[in-house]
């Protein structure tokens, strides 16, 4: 029931047209390519929302760490730039976790740019601080601003950065441990895991078009759940070999 509730609110925010934008610098041709920070608003250092902390960090890695500016439109703040010839939005909603696909729906339908060509950064709790993979696609994982996104675009074949935080090794409610932030070991352990993940982040927008499958629905998934992922361990000793989703 609760994730129906969810469903309805996510399509009910999305009912207000988007003006597509007329900006020039993102408006040409040539490939266009969409990175979001999905987290809670008000709440960036928290470990639900290190996904903002490493769009924070890529934006500082581009130069352009003083260029946020808020976008009503879609409900966010926006960055655009550029990698390697292709132009890059990068954007961290303004809304709860819950309903972050409103903001990335708005944002493609504005700048123009395709599901396929979104890359969602988003924290894991399957993984352990220190370590990040890249997922092609696939069902949301019970991640519920994941899920917003599949919603709110009717396809689920965004690829995605998962950002390790662990889980509570000690009886604390999932809930408030996501919630909560780092602690000063952790945050040594997080500032290697955010240049990490700005590196892959980097690669992937620099990497030319490839092939890729065309939109699948939401329900959808069978393609996407076969194709690999790439798991990376943000200590630069550790390396670990693609594994099957």
């Amino acid at each position: 029931m609760r994730h129906f509730l969810m469903r309805m609110m996510n399509r009910v925010l999305l009912i207000d047209p988007v003006t597509t934008t007329t900006e020039t610098q993102i408006h040409t041709r040539g490939r266009r390519k969409l990175v979001v920070g999905l987290g809670n608003t008000g709440m960036e250092s928290t470990r639900h929302s290190v996904g903002m902390a490493v769009l924070g960090a890529l934006a500082t890695r581009l130069g352009a760490a003083n260029c946020w500016h808020g976008d009503k439109q879609v409900s966010g703040e926006v960055i655009v730039s550029e990698v390697q010839h292709t132009h890059v939005v990068l954007l961290r909603p303004k809304l709860l976790m819950n309903i972050n696909g409103v903001s990335v729906a708005r944002a493609a339908e504005k700048y123009g740019i395709k599901p396929e060509d979104i890359l969602l950064v988003h924290d894991e709790l399957d993984k352990p601080l220190g370590k990040i993979a890249i997922k092609h696609g696939g069902s949301a994982r019970g991640h519920n601003g994941v899920r917003s996104c599949v919603d709110c675009l009717q396809t689920d074949v965004m690829l995605r950065l998962r950002v390790g935080i662990g889980r509570p090794k000690e009886k604390t409610l999932v809930q408030h441990y996501v919630l909560g932030r780092f602690s000063s070991e952790e945050k040594k352990v997080l500032d290697s895991v955010l240049v990490q993940s700005v590196d892959l982040l980097l690669s992937q927008l620099s990497q030319e078009d490839s092939k890729q499958s065309p939109s699948s629905p939401a329900g959808g998934r069978q393609a996407t759940q076969k194709r690999k992922e790439k798991e990376r361990s943000a200590s630069p000793a550790e390396e670990s070999a693609a594994v099957q989703n």
